[in-house]
């Protein structure tokens, strides 16, 4: 049995046309190896112009993984009707419908939306419209960043997936979670799921070969690039920040060809070795821009006559709350939850630190690593630590969470624990006395190990 019938239903006004070929033309240089299975898996779904296609797909997988570029190729050589919405540009539902009619009917179907549309008056008018221009063909609604729709309205997501009602329209939701974090507990149509896998260590370095300098041959390149990921593939395997980190260290890769070989790979490998060492300290943070850290480098060569890596910068800019954020995170982690009343209270009393010491305490926090520790708390010293009075804003939590992004601060609890979240700080000694010398702020007489 044809495995198009489990995935679509006719339409009983049209009939079927002859199977639908990739285009001979189609460039596969452009699209990952590991996703040739979709693209015969995108032909069985779209087997048939004039059938209806399946009512939606939810594709998932991490961020730089290639799902945008592969369904842009499939769209584009397979010359299907699409339009492509991105949830981030679209700050509002309005501009999201108005995207939509402007792709498939024009310029007048989206002029028919009043200022601030509803999801009635968009189904209205794509009603109208479809009467008028009825599809020859399945058209195709991509929505990349859809993790997004989960803050708008809670009946426009399953509107969404309900859509082919209205017309032969198949919804495309591009997103970077799972689809359990989806579901509305309201119940909705359960879309096609599929999975695009993280790219494999060999599909990286393919990529990554391809961005070779002209100046150099293709070994001497994929020598670099098989070093660059024997360091960074356990910590980062995201195919932008890999990329980003391979331009920026490449010419302290090639410095020692001025005097040697490209063969000469021991010698290559001992020199840009400690700058890849530096630079994983601040993988994804991007404390500068690539021109920034050429010049920096180049001016530190000149006065110094030593190169630094990546952190030649020992703090990130942040907001000013941030810092202090931070700076109670780094207090919470490594002294013990007993000693905040020490610390951060004016009239404790007296209390000795050889009250608090135990046989297993003796060892230091700093050794042991960073504790977890609740929410409450870290909010308890931010307010005893901070130099003014603030009130408890949602601004306040909003930076919280960018620290977590930033990897300055690690979530350890779940994610549905809303009432007492536990983190750590994931910050060394030396990046919080940076930090906390640009708000002069004396750190080390709060911390428990040096009293």
């Amino acid at each position: 049995m044809n495995l198009l019938n489990h995935l679509c239903y006719p339409n009983p006004t049209h009939t079927p046309t002859p199977n639908l070929n990739l285009n001979p033309n189609l460039n596969r240089s452009q699209i990952r190896p590991s996703s040739f299975g979709t693209l015969s898996f995108w032909k069985i779904i779209c087997d048939t112009k004039l059938h209806y296609s399946y009512p939606s797909i939810f594709i998932y997988g991490h961020r730089a993984s290639g799902k945008s570029h592969v369904m842009h190729v499939l769209l584009k050589e397979l010359e299907l009707p699409h339009a492509t919405v991105s949830c981030v540009e679209c700050v509002s539902v309005a501009l999201l419908f108005e995207q939509v009619l402007l792709s498939f009917f024009g310029c007048d179907a989206a002029s028919l939306l009043p200022r601030s549309a509803s999801l009635s008056d968009f189904v209205r008018i794509y009603r109208q419209q479809c009467s008028q221009s009825p599809a020859k063909q399945t058209r195709y609604i991509v929505m990349e960043k859809a993790e997004l729709l989960r803050d708008t309205d809670a009946n426009l997501l399953p509107a969404l997936l309900r859509l082919q009602e209205l017309d032969n329209v198949t919804i495309i939701l591009l997103s970077e979670i799972v689809w359990d974090k989806f579901r509305p507990n309201t119940g909705c149509f359960e879309p096609l799921l599929l999975h695009f896998p993280d790219y494999s260590k060999g599909e990286l370095h393919t990529i990554l070969s391809q961005d070779r300098h002209p100046s150099y041959s293709d070994e001497f390149y994929s020598s670099y690039i098989n070093i660059l990921l024997g360091v960074f593939y356990s910590v980062c395997r995201d195919l932008r920040e890999l990329r980003h980190l391979a331009a920026l260290n490449f010419s302290k890769f090639c410095e020692p060809l001025e005097e040697g070989k490209e063969t000469d790979t021991h010698k290559l490998w001992r020199n840009i070795e400690p700058h890849l060492k530096k630079a994983m300290q601040t993988v994804y943070l991007r404390e500068v821009s690539s021109v920034q850290w050429e010049q920096m480098q180049q001016t530190e060569e000149k006065e110094n006559g030593a190169l630094r890596g990546l952190s030649a910068h020992t703090h990130v800019e942040l907001p000013y709350y941030s810092k202090f954020l931070l700076i109670a995170a780094y207090l919470a982690s490594y002294n013990p939850a007993r000693t905040d009343k020490r610390f951060f209270l004016k009239h404790h009393g007296k209390i000795r630190k050889t009250n608090f010491l135990k046989k297993n305490e003796k060892t230091s926090n700093h050794l042991l690593g960073p504790k977890p520790f609740p929410l409450d708390r870290l909010l308890a010293i931010f307010y005893s630590v901070v130099d003014s009075r603030v009130a408890p804003t949602a601004s306040i939590f909003s930076q919280i969470s960018s620290l977590v992004t930033l990897q300055l601060l690690t979530q350890v609890s779940h994610d549905d624990q809303l009432d007492a979240p536990k983190y750590k700080c994931a910050v060394s000694m030396d990046f919080i006395c940076a930090i906390s010398r640009t708000v002069n702020f004396e750190i080390v007489k709060y911390l428990y190990d040096f009293l």
